[in-house]
């Protein structure tokens, strides 16, 4: 069985130049370039007019698995791959964020000019940018009224707000500049500075596809050499440093832009194959030992010299690599043309993923009421796993939701023209 990351065998063909998707999703269908504008950028690994649902599918797993991780970390997060593994859903996310970035707005600055495609970009990072801001006053006033009803201040502590009851005015002024964030909601600023980056990476691309992914390796580089960081208030540092989680967000635009083609020869080998099997169960004994410490006497002392501490903040090498293992095993049992994405079984994860960025803040809010609630009724496994069965298909319904609205509006622009669509 042979990988190719995204071709035109496991897409679905449609026509229409519509904008993206509220996700920016690579799924956006785009109008056929022309021969001429296809020479004047890299060739993208995903033909124009088509609709890669992989890249829907693992970004909506990526969606779950952070639900999970929030509304359950001790108990349901042992469903994830949080506990099997150096890496998470985190670097999936922001791989696709950067892949379906680069294949929607590259297109756009490619054929129509450096300052319409970053004004289409700056438009999407303020809608990120909105989104925070809104996903972030949803929380707090979670946080307030769960606190009133259990007269405790536990919650503010948990969720790292305390400093903004205490002193509401600085931070919420510290809140628009990015500064002030409540736990677990670290990823959107994160993808707003990604994304603001963006028309750089691909103008850089422009003139050669390789020179954006140099210069991010060196940029990696040189951030875990001279620790360059963005400071948190009011105290910290970002908890995904944006210097060293652009590497994996460059790398997934560098496979938008035609780097996947040249890596499938390489993945196709069989031993590439199994050295990434190899490291994975390296890596899965080595998380067991953070579990059950007994199990350390059978690592030898120089290995836990050379690898810890595996940092998480500065996205440590080890992680970016277990993330590449598991990305060249799952594209190998989900192959090109993978009947199963036809599957109704798989069709939430597809949807969920189709509208990221509503169904993660989504997630976010619905975690931290899923969390109280388990933590107020001091609740067992049945219960831990309803809550988090009843949140993801909050998020299922919620993603439903949007299809239809989108689907309503096609019909009515087909019907009565593009005037009907704007005035709904």
């Amino acid at each position: 069985m042979q990988i190719d990351f995204f071709s035109r065998e496991s897409l679905n063909v449609s026509g229409g130049h519509p904008e993206p998707d509220s996700s920016g999703s690579a799924a956006t269908h785009e109008r056929l370039p022309s021969k001429s504008a296809v020479s004047r950028g890299p060739v993208f690994s995903i033909p124009a007019g088509h609709r890669e649902l992989r890249l829907d599918l693992f970004r909506g797993l990526a969606l779950w698995l952070i639900f999970i991780d929030h509304v359950s970390p001790d108990v349901l997060a042992w469903l994830t791959i949080r506990n099997y593994g150096f890496s998470d859903a985190a670097e999936i996310f922001i791989f696709i964020s950067g892949f379906t970035a680069a294949l929607v707005y590259g297109r756009t600055m490619f054929e129509g000019g450096f300052v319409i495609g970053s004004a289409r970009i700056l438009r999407r990072a303020w809608q990120i940018y909105c989104a925070h801001i809104l996903l972030f006053c949803v929380l707090i006033a979670e946080v307030a009224l769960v606190t009133r009803l259990t007269g405790t201040p536990f919650y503010m502590k948990e969720m790292e707000v305390t400093e903004f009851f205490g002193n509401p005015g600085p931070a919420m002024i510290q809140t628009l500049l990015l500064r002030f964030r409540p736990l677990n909601m670290d990823i959107l600023p994160l993808y707003v500075v990604l994304m603001l980056a963006l028309p750089l990476v691909l103008l850089l691309a422009k003139w050669w596809t390789a020179l954006p992914l140099i210069l991010s390796v060196a940029l990696y580089a040189l951030t875990l050499r001279y620790d360059l960081h963005l400071s948190a208030y009011p105290a910290g540092f970002w908890s995904f440093n944006p210097f060293a989680w652009q590497l994996l967000f460059v790398f997934g635009a560098w496979c938008a832009l035609g780097g996947s083609k040249r890596l499938s020869p390489l993945m196709n080998l069989r031993a590439v194959f199994w050295a990434a099997i190899g490291y994975l169960l390296a890596c899965f004994f080595v998380t067991l030992t953070w579990h059950f410490p007994q199990l350390e006497q059978f690592m030898p002392s120089w290995l836990f010299r050379f690898i810890y501490p595996i940092d998480k903040t500065d996205l440590d090498i080890l992680r970016f690599v277990h993330f590449l293992a598991l990305a060249i095993v799952a594209l190998r049992f989900v192959p090109n043309g993978w009947r199963g994405l036809e599957s109704p079984w798989v069709q939430p994860l597809i949807l969920c993923g189709q509208y990221s960025l509503q169904i993660f803040s989504l997630g976010v809010a619905l975690s931290f009421t899923g969390y109280a609630l388990l933590m107020e009724t001091s609740a067992g496994l049945a219960v831990h796993v309803a809550v988090g069965v009843i949140g993801i298909l909050i998020t299922c319904g919620v993603a439903l939701l949007f299809t239809w609205y989108q689907r309503a509006l096609g019909a009515a622009a087909r019907r009565h023209g593009p005037a009907a669509v704007h005035s709904a």
